[in-house]
């Protein structure tokens, strides 16, 4: 029996966020109903669907694109190359792949690309929802980051919402720096400074430093009582990690030399014990310090673990 691998991707023409692929292997006896291409279908729909492709396929692979890449090689490029990957990550070596859109350019499995695929292939098909329900789940979790761009609604795309959050907030590290309009709406320091931006944007890299760490964003300016509040709240398997984040402009000349235990003991700790005390299962945490130290150039992150305050 040939094994045939569907492929297709999601993500070419949002301004934020990377582009995601998949490539599915389906059985021919397959009883998965109602499969089609994913833009054509609900949201509802395309979540029962999910688990349903993960029980009866035989192999499932995916692929991610991050913005830095996008902005690099172009859109186009990365898409193929999120396909690649998609591929690449598949356990099981199909005979052939049969690609949405276009064939694949050197790519060691023979593939035929099928203009309109993910609606006339099962396998393409059920690729279409993985890809959109993996990146959808992406900007999920960005929008915790992010709360401002309202990315857990839109994934990204240009609509009206978002272009009014890019023209107020000006763009993220995860907008797309290659298109129109975030590249003529990109952060200045004279304007994070002038909108008293610069512990907001640290936040938002510090945060960003935790999830490329491979840790989970839960809360950003997680607010207690007495105007205490956490900077951060992570997870890291099963620990939580409170994080206390401090940004400075341009230098480290005027990095903190305050006790930074007394200081973490007036604000974090009590914020902290009120948000345990809901999580009465939690046994397992840690307290974080990070600095970032905003620059022409790329931020540094100082990332000081484990502070013991007690």
């Amino acid at each position: 029996m040939r094994i045939i691998a569907g492929v297709d991707e999601v993500g070419r023409g949002p301004l934020a966020g990377p582009v995601v692929a998949a490539a599915v292997i389906l059985p021919k006896d397959h009883t998965i109903e109602g499969l089609r291409d994913s833009k054509k279908i609900s949201k509802k729909r395309r979540e029962s669907l999910f688990p349903l492709i993960y029980e009866q396929a035989i192999d499932i692979g995916t692929g991610e694109v991050d913005v830095k890449t996008i902005d690099k090689i172009n859109i186009r490029e990365a898409t193929f190359k999120a396909m690649k990957m998609a591929l690449d990550d598949l356990s099981t070596i199909p005979d052939r792949a049969l690609i949405d859109g276009h064939p694949l350019n050197d790519q060691s499995i023979p593939n035929e690309g099928i203009i309109g695929g993910d609606d006339k292939v099962d396998s393409i098909k059920a690729a279409s929802i993985i890809a959109k329900v993996t990146r959808d789940r992406i900007m999920k979790e960005y929008s915790i980051i992010f709360p401002e761009y309202g990315f857990e609604n839109h994934s990204g795309y240009g609509t009206k919402i978002h272009i009014e959050a890019l023209e107020k907030y000006r763009a993220t590290p995860i907008h797309r720096r290659s298109f129109k309009p975030v590249k003529n709406l990109m952060p200045t320091f004279k304007w994070l400074v002038d909108h008293d931006r610069i512990s907001w944007m640290g936040k938002k890299l510090a945060a960003l430093h935790l999830k490329k760490s491979g840790m989970s964003v839960m809360d950003l300016d997680w607010e207690g009582i007495s105007n205490n509040s956490i900077d951060i709240v992570a997870k890291d398997n099963d620990h939580l990690i409170f994080v206390d984040v401090n940004t400075y402009y341009k230098n480290q000349d005027d990095l903190k030399k305050d006790n930074e235990v007394d200081r973490l003991k007036k604000t974090m700790l009590p914020a902290m014990n009120l948000y345990l005390s809901d999580k009465l299962a939690v046994s397992n945490f840690r307290i974080d310090s990070i600095s970032v130290i905003l620059s022409s150039n790329n931020p540094e992150i100082l990332h000081n673990k484990d502070i013991k305050i007690d």
